[in-house]
């Protein structure tokens, strides 16, 4: 929930134009101790100092504090005040900003230097912090941090040292050594981020009280040295599924069938509990089966007071975000593809694509740029850095998944490499935008190259599409070596379409130098299309209603 709150005519005509835009209701101020706690963040239309007296009682903890943002009067400026990373106030100014044309203003110290922090690094990772966090954050973007990932953990770009470390920052599952260096302890000090690698499976009698199972968990931690905060779920038999003293130990409680867990290698079976509950092993069996494919039992079963536990580490694997940066223009990029790719600390791409996005690229950052026709290498490239266990970023234009990076990739990518797809607006959404409703029924894309797929499919395709009534768009409709397809494939549609049936064109759709026209099918002239446009043949029902195309949904009133 975001409120925004106002009290003069200027604040209040500024928070009407972000309310539609940001999902928002304007409050009195007199509402602002009650809705504190349910807040997701807060704009104030207000100066900076009369927020920070308003807000400043109801502030507890930054881990949990809504995000502010103040508003000046003028509209200049929009402030992230309070709560810029947990709390979202950093990007929630930049949303502000776009919406009110006024200048976004961060002052966290990682966003200021460009860099990742500390709380972004735990964050990425969905790690905790044990130790001196401000110090290590501080450290860290000067440039003075030692950063260890004996995991192999997939890291965002760090900031590149600069002196000698006077802070070692430890990504580790494991209890390592102390925070701080013991007196008369030479050597930087440590602190150490926890990601949620382990799953811990549990056994027990009936009746086996919590605090037996506290018991043996303490001896995870002090007998082997993992970190409990590490853990990212506790499993165990569907038997065990109401059994109080596990579930008061560890809150949730996984449980499988004993048929399913009896299939499960362990290096301890046991015939005594295959007897009792249909399985030799429970604890292992729920730790591995729990941790997903390739985990690894880290800690063998432990024997403890009618209970027994089982530690598996969860298979670290390499990260690839395959990212759509839309059509070009950024106000039509998706937030989610910026924040990964201030995520990935490599970066794949066309390079007319990665000098697009090169400013919010993280310093540190790898790039791997390549000219036209290498798309089955850059593929292959990125695919072969995340298997080696680095967070990568694979960008292409327009959405990734549409004649686009993300198809050759995948078909190289297996289940060693973690996927995350970034969806974009592809040409034929940016292009029905500009042109009007031109894709309201069913539609169709087609792409008119021939260097991945023969000129005959690609008719038979066009002549169903033309067949069928369909709204079709046209990718990749026309080249110097290309010129006779397109009209081609308008010749196949004045088969089956009125002459006057409306033909729409989008040249560099939100990008310098946009073009968008239309033409009856009759009338309309491929030449003047390049590889630059996308063209959108509209059905037999699509029609020009005050200059805009249209194709009516349909729907019939009663």
């Amino acid at each position: 929930m975001i409120a925004l709150f106002a009290v003069t005519d200027a604040g209040r005509a500024a928070a009407a134009e972000l309310a539609p835009a940001l999902g928002a209701e304007l409050h009195p101020l007199d509402d602002l101790a009650a809705l504190w706690p349910r807040l997701d963040a807060a704009v104030f239309c207000l100066a900076t100092g009369a927020t920070v007296r308003l807000i400043a009682p109801l502030l507890a903890d930054k881990r949990t504090d809504p995000g502010v943002v103040c508003v000046d009067e003028a509209r200049r400026f929009a402030v992230a005040l309070t709560g810029g990373h947990e709390g979202g106030a950093n990007a929630l100014a930049g949303r502000v900003a776009a919406v009110l044309g006024a200048q976004p203003v961060v002052t966290t110290a990682s966003d200021a230097a460009g860099s990742t922090g500390l709380d972004e690094l735990a964050a990425a990772l969905g790690a905790q912090v044990v130790g001196d966090a401000a110090a290590a954050g501080t450290a860290l973007l000067d440039g003075a941090a030692a950063v260890e990932n004996p995991l192999g953990l997939p890291l965002p770009p760090l900031p590149p040292p600069r002196t000698g470390p006077r802070h070692v920052i430890v990504v580790t599952d494991r209890t390592g050594p102390p925070a701080q260096p013991g007196p008369g302890t030479a050597g930087p000090a440590t602190t150490r981020v926890v990601p949620p690698t382990l799953v811990v499976g549990l056994g027990s009698a009936r009746g086996v009280p919590a605090s037996a199972v506290h018991d043996v968990l303490r001896r995870v931690e002090d007998e082997h040295g993992f970190d409990l905060r590490a853990v990212r779920g506790y499993a165990s038999v569907d038997v065990k599924a109401d059994e109080q003293g596990l579930l008061d130990a560890v809150g949730t409680l996984h449980t499988y069938p004993a048929d399913v867990l009896a299939a499960v290698a362990v290096p301890n079976p046991s015939e005594v509990v295959r007897a009792e509950v249909g399985t030799p092993s429970v604890a292992e069996a729920a730790a591995l089966h729990h941790g997903g494919p390739g985990a690894e039992l880290v800690v063998e079963k432990i024997k403890g007071a009618n209970v027994t536990a089982a530690v598996a580490r969860v298979r670290v694997r390499g990260r690839l975000a395959v990212v759509g940066l839309g059509p070009g223009a950024a106000d039509l990029r998706v937030p989610r593809a910026e924040a990964e790719l201030r995520r990935a600390s490599v970066v794949v791409g066309l390079d007319q694509y990665v000098d697009q996005v090169a400013h919010l690229l993280r310093p540190g950052t790898e790039v791997r740029a390549s000219g036209l026709g290498d798309e089955e290498q850059r593929a292959a490239d990125a695919v072969a850095l995340a298997a080696e266990g680095r967070a990568v970023a694979l960008i292409g234009s327009g959405d990734a998944g549409i004649y686009a990076m993300a198809s050759p990739a995948l078909e190289k990518a297996g289940d060693d490499v973690e996927v995350v797809g970034v969806p974009g607006v592809t040409a034929a959404l940016a292009a029905a935008a500009l042109l009007g409703a031109p894709l309201g029924h069913d539609h169709v894309l087609i792409s008119l190259s021939d260097l991945h797929t023969p000129w005959p499919v690609i008719e038979q395709r066009v002549a169903a599409a033309a067949a069928a009534d369909l709204v079709t768009c046209f990718y990749n409709p026309r080249s110097r070596d290309r010129h006779w397809q397109l009209g081609a494939a308008l010749d196949a549609f004045r088969a089956h379409r009125p002459p006057a049936t409306p033909v729409g064109a989008v040249r560099q759709a939100g990008r310098p130098g946009q073009r968008v026209w239309t033409a009856p099918l009759a009338d309309f002239d491929p030449a003047a299309v390049d590889m630059l446009t996308t063209v959108v043949v509209g059905s037999s029902t699509t029609r020009m209603v005050g200059g805009r195309m249209v194709t009516p949904r349909g729907y019939r009133w009663a």
